[in-house]
This record gives C-alpha cells, sequence and structure tokens, in this order.
C-alpha cells in the first residue's frame, strides 16, 4: 500500500513488483543457506538461517526512518504542506510545481467525495456503491487467493521432497536453481509490468502456468522414476511455470491489490487481501503432505497433485478475464474513474480515453463524478 501511495504512476507497477522481487531473493538466499547447513548434525543446523534473517529486519528497520510519509494520508490528516514536500521528493519536483499541485488537487477531490460517506469500517469493504467497492474488494481478496493457488508454494515448500521422492538426484540443488529461475525472472514482470499491462500479463502468466503444469502431471504419470529424460521434462517444465509466475502472477498480484482501493477503505481492503494471501498460503502450505504424501491418512497424489494446480490455473484465467481491469498508467484517482464508467472486459479502451485527455478528478464536478456514463 505505501508503495502504491508513493510511487509516480508512470513506475508504480514496476516499484510494487519490487515487493515481490525482494521476497523471491529472500527465498534464494534461504534455500542457499538451507543447502549450505543441511550436513550440520547439532543445533547449528537451524540457528544459522534464523539468525541470518536478523540481518535484514535490521536493514528494514533503519531504512524506515529515511522514507517520506504517503502524500495521500497527509491529506487525509489535514497536513497540505508536507504532503506538497512529500510528493515532490518523490517526484524529484519542487513542491511548487504545477505536476504537484494537479496531483494533489485529484487526491483532495477524490478524498472529499469519499469523506462524504464518514468513516469508514470493513463492513464497508463490501457495500454495493456507484464506485464498486464490492466488486474491488472482492477482486483484491481473490486475486490473492488465486496467486496461492497457481501452486507456486508446492515447489518453494515442498520441491526438495517431491524432486526425491520423483527419483531426482540432488534435489536441493535443483530447489536452489528453481529459485534462481524465479529471482531472474521477476525482473522482465518489473519492465514488462509497465510496458504491456497488468491484465495482459496476468492472462498470459495464467495460461502458460496452466499448460506446464498439466504437461507435468502427464508426463509424471506416464515415465517412470528411471526415465531420465523424462525427468528432465519435468524440470524444464516447473522452471518454465516458475518463470511464468515469476514475471506475471508473482509481482502483478501486489500491483494490483496496491491499485484499486479507494483511499478511504484502502488499508482495510489492503489488510483483507493480504490476509486472504497468507490464509491460502498457510492451507496449501499445510495440506501439502497430506495431499502428496503416501500412506493412511494421505490421498497418495504425488505428481498427480499438478492436475489441481492446473485447473486452478485455468479458473486464474477466468478470474481475470471477467474480474481484472487494465490500470497501467493511471493515477490512483483515475482508478476510481476506471471503475466507475467501464468494465473490466472494456477498461483497455476507456483508460485509453482517460490517458489521451488528461482526465483529472479534480476537474470533474458535481454529480458528473458519479456518472455512470464516459467522463470524456
Amino acid at each position: 500500500m505505501y508503495q502504491s501511495e508513493c510511487a509516480p504512476k508512470w513506475i508504480r507497477g514496476a516499484v510494487v513488483a519490487g515487493y515481490q522481487w525482494a521476497i523471491t531473493i529472500g527465498l534464494l538466499l534461504a534455500s542457499i543457506v538451507n543447502n549450505a547447513t543441511k550436513d550440520r548434525s547439532n543445533h547449528s543446523a537451524w540457528r544459522i538461517p534464523i539468525a541470518i534473517q536478523f540481518i535484514w529486519a535490521f536493514i528494514l528497520s533503519a531504512g524506515m526512518l529515511y522514507l517520506p510519509e504517503s502524500p495521500r494520508w497527509l491529506i487525509k490528516k489535514g497536513k497540505d504542506d508536507a504532503a506538497a514536500r512529500s510528493l515532490g521528493r518523490l517526484t524529484s519536483l519542487s513542491p511548487d510545481d504545477p505536476e504537484v499541485e494537479t496531483e494533489l488537487n485529484d487526491i483532495r477531490a477524490a478524498l472529499a467525495e469519499e469523506q462524504k460517506l464518514g468513516e469508514s469500517s470493513y463492513a464497508d469493504c463490501f457495500k454495493f456503491t456507484h464506485n464498486k467497492i464490492f466488486l474491488r474488494t472482492l477482486s483484491g481478496i481473490f486475486i490473492q487467493a488465486w496467486q496461492q493457488l497457481t501452486g507456486i508454494n508446492f515447489i518453494f515448500y515442498y520441491g526438495t521432497t517431491f524432486f526425491q521422492n520423483s527419483g531426482i538426484s540432488n534435489p536441493f540443488l535443483i530447489s536452489v536453481a528453481t529459485n534462481i529461475v524465479n529471482v531472474f525472472m521477476t525482473l522482465p514482470g518489473m519492465w514488462g509490468v509497465e510496458k504491456f499491462g497488468r491484465r495482459a500479463l496476468l492472462l498470459y502468466g495464467a495460461a502458460v502456468m496452466c499448460v506446464c503444469e498439466f504437461l507435468v502431471a502427464i508426463i509424471g504419470v506416464t515415465i517412470s522414476v528411471q526415465n531420465q529424460a523424462g525427468q528432465k521434462a519435468l524440470i524444464a517444465l516447473v522452471c518454465i511455470y516458475i518463470a511464468a509466475f515469476a514475471s506475471t502472477w508473482g509481482p502483478i498480484a501486489w500491483v494490483i491489490t496496491g491499485e484499486i482501493f479507494p483511499l478511504n477503505i484502502r488499508a482495510k481492503a489492503m489488510s483483507l487481501s493480504v490476509a486472504s494471501n497468507w490464509l491460502w498460503n498457510f492451507a496449501i502450505g499445510y495440506a501439502t503432505p497430506y495431499l502428496v504424501n503416501s500412506g493412511a491418512g494421505n490421498a497418495n497424489l504425488g505428481v498427480k497433485v499438478f492436475f489441481i494446480w492446473g485447473s486452478t490455473c485455468a479458473g486464474c484465467l477466468v478470474f481475470t478475464y471477467f474480474c481484472i481491469p487494465e490500470t497501467k498508467g493511471l493515477s490512483l484517482e483515475q482508478v476510481d474513474l476506471l471503475y466507475q464508467n467501464s468494465t473490466p472486459i472494456t477498461s483497455v479502451q476507456y483508460r485509453r480515453e482517460l490517458i489521451a485527455q488528461d482526465v483529472h478528478v479534480a476537474d470533474i464536478k458535481g454529480d458528473t463524478y458519479h456518472h455512470d456514463e464516459k467522463v470524456v
């Protein structure tokens, strides 16, 4: 949320995608440390990985002291001068620059409309309004759920055991390799989110992941663990699947949840979305051993679990097509106009109109802000 509110609109997608990139770097470092300590037979095998985490917590805590406050939060608190200074610093412009004042006016106009509704609560996140709050809240919750249901954390949480059970030698190194793919393929996603847009990449990523996961499942159930060519094909398909996730659904799910909520419910709706992410993260991590392991009380799916992940990726495709609009290049306030005057399917064309005509919330007076017709 902080990144979305502070980043200029022309690089907001890449900045927010950087959050996912940091996560992938953490996963890679964790896999390297775990690989380095796996042969230790004493308490240092688990103490070293935990101790190293304190380094990053210290760096984050120290860095927070130098970050400017969100201009939108400052406007909400009536601190207009501080908001101008903060926005000027974030955009490398003078606080008196006309572009800074234009964006501040948009924030004020959107906030004024939202304040007419009074203080927000979690119940307000599920209201049916002209602003499509209900759709936006559910979109944020479900895009985070679908991100987890792609099955990506099956690879990162359970990949070593899965590769070992599949007859692959040195599964720890394969796990490190998949994390390297995850890190480096997030970089094209950070570039592509501003080049090709959010919606297109989500659709493309879901389609590629769906195909790869069904192929992994089909190959896995038709070859033996001694089939070296088949094992190499499985590893290659898993890497392609990870590359598709890392460049699309990995970063862009966070970009979408950072962009689609209006200011008055942004914090609460974001908390619901992130809670959805971690709830499904926990549920999948907890259920995975029971799904794939053999023995009493387990489903013994093994590689057949990829039929499930392939099906959920098909669900990601359908969800994106009907529920996720294109928000590339829009300010957070213009996203409100996008939701009011278009549908996810028609959002691509309406976004072009907003940008071409340079429509701002502050320029729209009276009932026009609430109107259901296009603002052109």
